[in-house]
This record gives C-alpha cells, structure tokens and sequence, in this order.
C-alpha cells in the first residue's frame, strides 16, 4: 500500500505557525543557522546536489537558477516568493502559507543571505486575504526574535527584510514576469524575454522568483541535507511533492509524496489517497498540474509520479493538481471549460492568444450544442497549434495541451461531436445524445 509522507507538513496545523518559538520547537530555523556557518559556494553545492526542482509548474533545477543568478555582479539583487496560486484545483502553497508561514520566511531568507540580498517581496493571492493577515503576523514575529530586519541571528551586516503583496484575481500574475510587473505597481502583463529576470528582474534589477513550496524545501535540504533530500525523491527529483486531488475521487484534499514512490494509480485508488472513484463509477480521465497541464488516461495510470517518468508519457507534475473526472463528463465540455477559462484571464498582450483562444472556444462550444461540422476537430487541431506557437507567453503557449492531448487518446470523442453525439451523454445538444 502506498504511504503519505511528512515532511514539509510536519506538524502543520498541531501549533501556532507564526510563533518563532513554537516553530523552532519544531526544528524551525535550524537551516538558516546552519547555512551562516557555510560558504556562498558550499550552500550552492548543496542545493545542486538535493536536485530541487521548482514547485510552481516549470520544473527548472532551482540549484542551476541560484547559481546563475549568483555569478552576476549587479546589485541590488531582489528575491521574490510566487505565492499566486491561480492554477485550478491547486491549493497545496494554502497549506504552507497558513499552517507554517515561517518555513516560507526562512526559506527567503535563506535565499537573501546566500544571494547577497536585503529586499525580499511575496505575491500572495487576492483572494487569500485572511492567510495574508497570518502571512504578516509570521513576518512580525520573526523581526521581534531577531530572525528578520538588520543583522540577523547577531550576524553583522546581515540585513533583510519581506514584503506582502496582493494580487488582484489575475492568473496571468502568475508568470513571473507578470507578477514583477504587478509588484512595480504596472499591468500583469508578461514581458518579453531575453533579458531574463535573473539579470533584469523587479526594478531592472536580478531577480529570484521561486515558489512557495521551493523556499519551504530549503529548510529540508539544510537540516537533513542535499543527500538525505535526494533520497526521498529519485535522481533528477529530489525531495516530496505536495499533491492536490480534487474533482471525482473521494478523498479530496493536498497529500505529500515522495517523487517517483507512487505511481498515478496509486494516487487516485490507494485508500492512503485518493480512494477511488465515488458512487461505483469508472475514472474517465484526470488532469494533471492545472489548466495549463496535460489530460492523462487510464492506460497511463502505471506511470510513477515524477517528472522524467511523467514527462516520457507525456504527462507532467507541473503545479501538483490531479484534478480526476468520472464517466458521466464529457470531455470535450471539459474542454470547453478550459478554454472558457483562458479566454477570461487572457491579459491580452498579444493577438494569437486574444484572438485565437476565442476561435478555439468557439469550436468547442459549437461541438457541445450540437453544432458541430465535418472537419471541426482538424480545425480545433490547427488553431491549438498556433496559438502555441506564436503566442507571448506561458499562457497562450500552454492553453493548447489539455485538448492536444484529449485529442492524441480521445479523438473519437471530437469526431462523435461532429455528428451531434455526445459519448458521455452529458452535453447540451439539441435533438444529440446528449439531449
């Protein structure tokens, strides 16, 4: 049977996660110590051995970033926690930022001591008003012991300090760019790169920009150190996952996993996880890592959850969604849904993604309502393609692998649409099967 771990939410929710005191009873701010008494290089070395991976969906070697980033002689350098959150069916970084603040804090800390910064600024979701308030109430804590503000744990010269920022509802803010240019107080709007934001980031300055659950694994790395990291993980992926299930399975809620432990099987039918299927009914598909992620099937169910094993399959960790569908929805609706969903946050920036994004909705919508024409699913191809491709940003570039892949298991589904036949039976066509 496959095993819950308990790692980065050990002890979350079983003590009050602003208090310094509490949390160091924990083993809180044992890394950060530890790393005063290493080298800038020793601490790099490391975070290139744990093989950390970044939790916020692209997966790039956080040890490779932090390095990169260090080697560059401009200052002021910036450290920047993505707290945005607006992948649906994500909700893991919820966990963290409400239960165990302080891990987050001293991760970017962690971050401003080895990159030689004294500015660090987190971007927390609008609509996580109340966690900003705990957020906050951590960040104050930590001043008054000495943890944050001048010369940190007595360390001459040590200076930092954090700074919340509020997001506004817009998940484009969630590309990084995007959110540096929301920070600065401008449109979320991405901007074009190069120049990368490790050399011209917040303020035209270098910036790091790493997600909530990346800062919270450093405290892991530090304490146990990069091999004991590596090991809970495999080779290319070191560390847990903290994993959100959600949508037809019946034990909803984030699980901590080591990567490449559990396979995709074991996440939605282990009773350790997710338990199944409700009501007796057969898994139809289930999406992985958000809007923006790829739709696995039940002949993919074997594959192990990490990213190498996911990404050969075509599949990806991303965000750590799983969000799972039963028989009775259609998934071509689902479809629908999702790119009902890019054209809203859509910042409209460029043309392919504005435009091209409504076309695609539009083909879908007329699939559903019984509208469908010979030839549609090869049009819906076409125009997925291009917005991919010609696209801005992360967002117009990945709106197109949801229904790519749908389209490379589930074709016949798209066809059967095109003569006014719903599969699942749950679309709304007139005088369809769906009926």
């Amino acid at each position: 049977m496959a095993k819950t771990m308990d790692v980065l939410l050990k002890g979350a929710g079983t003590f009050d996660g602003t208090d310094v005191a509490a949390y160091k009873a924990q083993g809180g701010y044992q890394a950060l110590e530890r790393v005063l008494g290493m080298s800038d290089q020793a601490v790099l070395d490391e975070l290139l051995k744990a093989e950390l991976r970044g939790r916020g969906g692209a997966a790039y070697p956080a040890g490779r970033k932090w390095s990169q980033m260090y080697k560059i002689p401009i200052t002021p350098k910036y450290i920047v926690c993505n707290a945005d959150e607006g992948e649906p069916g994500t909700f893991k970084d919820r966990e963290l930022l409400r239960d165990m603040p302080l891990k987050v804090i001293e991760g970017m800390t962690i971050a401003g001591r080895v990159l030689h910064s004294a500015r660090g600024f987190i971007y927390i979701r609008g609509e996580y008003r109340a966690i900003q308030r705990v957020f906050q109430k951590a960040i104050d804590n930590a001043v008054k012991a000495g943890y944050l503000g001048k010369n940190i744990c007595g360390v001459e010269g040590f200076d930092y300090t954090i700074t919340i920022i509020s997001g506004a509802g817009a998940y484009v803010c969630g590309e990084n760019s995007a959110l540096l240019n929301s920070i600065e107080g401008r449109a979320g709007r991405p901007r074009i790169k190069p120049p990368h934001l490790a050399e011209v980031g917040l303020y035209k300055k270098p910036t790091l920009v790493n997600n909530v659950e990346s800062y919270a694994d450093l405290t892991v790395i530090y304490t146990q150190g990069a091999d004991a990291f590596l090991e809970l993980g495999v080779p290319g992926s070191g560390g847990t996952k903290l994993v959100c299930l959600s949508g037809n399975v019946k034990n909803r809620g984030v699980y901590e996993v080591g990567l490449g432990k559990v396979t995709l099987r074991e996440l939605i039918f282990d009773p350790a996880f997710g338990g199944g299927i409700p009501d007796g009914k057969e898994l139809s598909f289930y999406h992985l890592g958000g809007q923006s992620g790829p739709i696995g099937f039940p002949e993919q169910l074997d594959t192990v959850y990490d990213h190498d094993s996911l990404w050969d399959a075509g599949l990806s960790v991303g965000s750590g969604a799983v969000v799972v569908a039963d028989g009775d929805v259609c998934i071509v609706d689902y479809c629908r849904k999702v790119m009902e969903f890019f054209v809203h946050e859509s910042c409209g920036k460029c043309t392919p993604c504005r435009i091209g994004t409504m076309r695609v909705l539009e083909l879908l919508t007329d699939l559903c309502e019984g509208r469908g024409r010979p030839g549609d699913t090869d049009r819906l191809e076409r125009a997925i393609t291009q917005i991919s491709a010609l696209s801005a940003c992360g967002l117009g570039q990945s709106a197109n692998k949801a229904i790519r892949s749908c389209l490379a298991h589930r074709r016949e589904d798209f066809l059967a649409h095109e003569q006014g036949k719903c599969p699942a039976g749950s679309c709304a066509m007139k005088g369809g099967e769906g009926a």
